[in-house]
């Protein structure tokens, strides 16, 4: 893959491009992570597709742009980056967080996208609850305490069948958290609080999109995932049965096999 940087309106982006494809597919990571995270992902697409990959505004090496990094802003700046990069139509995959930015693009993009598919992610808006917990850890960031996210996160995102299995991805998960600047994380948090219920957008969006899940999901447990489907069933659907939250991770070939059949269709 090509590395560069590419201005998205005033936002210095971080990307990665196989240069390679008719059919495109952008992949969007997840909450404390960076686009790093699919590098051994992206070789089972790229046969079949284009591939791009990027850190989020607050992740990896992009920049950070204010206090709140809005689901509608990071969404503009995947969408300037897809056109800096002269790509007129593509598919986008979010992966947990990388999911509600897909989402967000649909608004103001649905001419360029051809499906969206959604990786352990979401619809539905935070509840009470959980606008409480991003809360608190807003609060732990600021108090000097990262290190007890870098600790408890990437454990939570797998299947327990896979912890021992996957023991270095979990590492090296630990050590991306614990380099992800502190207003990053912040900035990410108070947008994944603000953002909007999508469930009606979605069902009415016109456009193919699927549903990713795995049944081991700590984040979005089975009956959560079995009611979003019944609440879609103008959605595909894949399970992935010997997987948590990081599918791509856990069951690649199996995750590769969706996105691929609904990227290049």
């Amino acid at each position: 893959m090509k590395e560069m940087f590419i201005m998205a309106g005033d936002t210095p982006m971080h990307v990665a491009d196989t240069e390679r494809g008719d059919k495109c597919a952008v992949l969007l990571h997840g909450y404390l992570e960076s686009m790093v995270v699919w590098d051994e992902f992206v070789p089972l697409l790229s046969k079949h597709m284009r591939v791009v990959t990027l850190d989020i505004p607050g992740h990896g090496i992009s920049n950070i742009r204010g206090e709140v990094h809005t689901m509608e802003y990071l969404g503009d700046c995947v969408a300037l980056t897809m056109e800096a990069l002269g790509i007129e139509r593509y598919s986008v995959v979010g992966h947990s967080m990388g999911g509600y930015v897909a989402l967000a693009m649909y608004d103001k993009y649905k001419e360029h996208l051809d499906s969206i598919i959604l990786l352990s992610s979401t619809p539905s808006a935070d509840s009470a609850e959980k606008c409480d917990r991003r809360r608190r850890e807003i609060e732990l960031v600021k108090a000097g305490k990262k290190s007890t996210m870098a600790r408890l996160v990437p454990h939570a995102g797998f299947a327990p069948d896979n912890v021992k299995r996957l023991k270095d991805y979990i590492e090296d998960l630990e050590e991306l958290i614990m380099i992800t600047e502190d207003e990053g994380v912040i900035a990410i948090l108070g947008g994944m609080i603000e953002r909007k219920d999508r469930n009606d957008m979605l069902r009415t969006c016109g456009i193919p999109h699927m549903f990713i899940f795995g049944r081991h999901d700590f984040y979005i447990p089975n009956d959560v995932a079995e009611e979003l489907v019944a609440r879609h069933p103008e959605a595909e659907v894949v399970w992935l049965d010997n997987s948590g939250h990081m599918g791509f991770i856990e069951e690649p070939e199996r995750c590769a096999e969706a996105i691929i059949s609904m990227v290049t269709r």
